[in-house]
């Protein structure tokens, strides 16, 4: 590619999004470009006391089909492809009376916000851009003679560099924007692939694309020597990605992946009733329901309060000033709630490294989407595990059933166990959790790291013993062996929630009736790696 600096003379601009148009078109005729543009924009110029070619009069045909056709034309596609140094696309141009278009503006109609909104099929059908990506792609290609701009941030670049180098683009410029746009295209076709997926309920088509918007460059990765990068998709999700930012330091990349698992796990409880989790290293070290939003943090906290330190914690109501005060006397990375009100952000506000993110809502559970994992030379892509579980889901498989408390907090347990990262398991009492053992090569192992959690938090608190006795077990997978269950047995636990489906079932069925435990089966497992 040319990197000789190309002087704009001509500039195509068909625009959804208006906001800056004027000023930015303003620019390039005050350098002596003329302006060529298309229905709505046009309108938009003219009323603005620009002058402006309609593409209508460039071309020779009239916008038709409800402007679904008007940019597809060789006045249009010949101005963008053809190069300037071939003596015969030159004489094809000079033949065929075509001119060269050496800029095009372009942002695409709106459909990754169509599909956001909830809009019907048709709907999002009509906001499929055609023109503009076919546009874009031939100004880019083209890109040793033409500069293309996705959005108005390109577009004020691209008037700098004219600026500074009267009039004229230069080639690392246009190579780059060649680059994004191209980027862009990409996304915004994937966008549209995903969604016509869905539509069709195609959970493996025979292609697949994913694509996402630069949000922010991030300082390292999960470490300091990987670059990393964020990227949205146009999800309205609420969650860490459409959260606004209050105060704090910019989020890092292990911010961001915690706070994304502890609002996905605060999402699962619901708003009945107030809820708090706190997240280490994407693994919740304590969750519980309380009362008042400050119960529900003190019961959270203490089931671990040494690993709560640097954390994260999802609050499924709007945070107040006593919980925020609260949270305040540790070390905290990141709060995410629906909401604050003043007086809590006022405490917040003193504390200025803490980050606070407010979502205005909490993530659906039941809601479909699809998660991806790179493996080498490959994607691996499944449904978000959407799976939930009611009491009449459950299958009491022991001669002793659980109370109504014990039901109450088997499925607590069970929720906040789909949310551990496997194999896992969960022991809760009185709504809250009261040992977490996380991510183990052997459930027992699991359970005796639970167990343990428990006996360190009730020596921190001074309590005459751990708060396991008593309490509910949740597993995230079956047994294969009474050995975990007899574990969580030796830690007092009185009742079990597991998936079953091993073919130990009934050996484990015998050890939970010997110990006198009642146990339920899901029939639904939550492996999370």
């Amino acid at each position: 590619m040319t990197d000789a600096p190309v002087r704009i003379q001509r500039a195509l601009i068909s625009v959804s999004d208006k906001e800056g148009l004027v000023d930015r078109a303003r620019a390039l005729a005050d350098a002596g470009v003329e302006l060529v543009s298309t229905g709505g924009t046009s309108g938009t110029l003219k009323e603005a006391g620009l002058d402006v070619l309609d593409v209508a009069d460039l071309t020779g045909f009239p916008e038709m089909m409800d402007g679904r056709v008007k940019t597809l034309h060789p006045a249009v596609h010949g101005g963008l492809l053809y190069r300037r140094d071939l003596d015969s696309h030159v004489s094809d141009a000079e033949a065929h009376g075509i001119k060269a278009i050496d800029l095009v503006y372009i942002n695409l109609y709106p459909f990754e916000a169509t599909v956001a909104s909830g809009a019907d099929f048709e709907t999002c059908i009509e906001n499929i851009d055609i023109g503009g990506p076919a546009m874009l792609r031939a100004a880019a290609k083209n890109a040793a003679f033409v500069a293309v701009c996705t959005d108005g941030g390109d577009l004020d670049a691209v008037i700098a560099d004219m600026k500074e180098h009267d009039g004229v683009v230069s080639g690392p410029l246009r190579r780059k924007l060649g680059a994004k746009t191209y980027a862009r295209t990409a996304a915004y076709d994937a966008a549209i692939s995903g969604w016509y997926a869905a539509q069709l309920s195609e959970s493996a088509p025979d292609w697949t694309a994913f694509g996402g918007k630069l949000d922010e460059a991030l300082r390292y990765g999960e470490n300091p020597h990987q670059s990393a990068a964020f990227y949205t998709t146009g999800e309205a999700r609420p969650g860490v990605a459409t959260a606004e930012q209050v105060q704090g330091k910019a989020l890092s990349y292990n911010n961001i992946n915690d706070t994304d698992a502890a609002y996905e796990l605060i999402g699962e409880l619901g708003d009945e009733t107030p809820a708090v989790a706190i997240i280490k290293h994407a693994n919740p070290c304590g969750v519980a329901m309380g009362d008042t939003a400050l119960a529900a943090y003190r019961e959270a906290l203490a089931c671990d309060s040494t690993s709560a330190f640097g954390g994260i914690v999802a609050l499924n109501r709007p945070l107040d000033a006593v919980t925020a005060e609260a949270i305040t006397e540790i070390f905290t990375e990141v709060v995410i709630a629906p909401g604050a009100d003043e007086a809590a952000r006022a405490i917040f506000a003193k504390k200025k490294n803490l980050r606070l993110l407010l979502t205005n809502g909490l993530p659906n559970p039941t809601a479909p989407g699809k998660t991806v994992k790179t493996v080498a030379g490959g994607l691996l892509v499944q449904d978000r595990d959407f799976g939930r579980i009611s009491r009449s889901d459950l299958n009491v498989v022991t001669k002793i059933a659980p109370t109504e408390a014990e039901l109450d907090d088997l499925l607590f347990a069970w929720r906040i166990a789909k949310h551990v990262k496997s194999n896992t398991i969960v022991y809760v009492r009185d709504g809250a959790t009261v040992g977490v053992g996380a991510g183990q090569m052997s459930r027992i192992d699991s359970a005796r790291i639970a167990a343990r959690k428990a006996e360190d938090a009730a020596e921190v608190a001074g309590w005459q013993e751990p708060r396991t006795k008593g309490c509910v077990a949740a597993s995230d997978a079956f047994f294969p062996f009474p050995d975990g269950l007899l574990q969580a047995a030796s830690a007092g636990a009185s009742a079990v929630i597991q998936p079953g489906g091993s073919i130990r079932d009934d050996e484990v069925i015998a050890a939970a009736d010997e110990a006198g435990l009642a146990m339920v089966f899901t029939g639904m497992r939550h492996f999370r790696h």
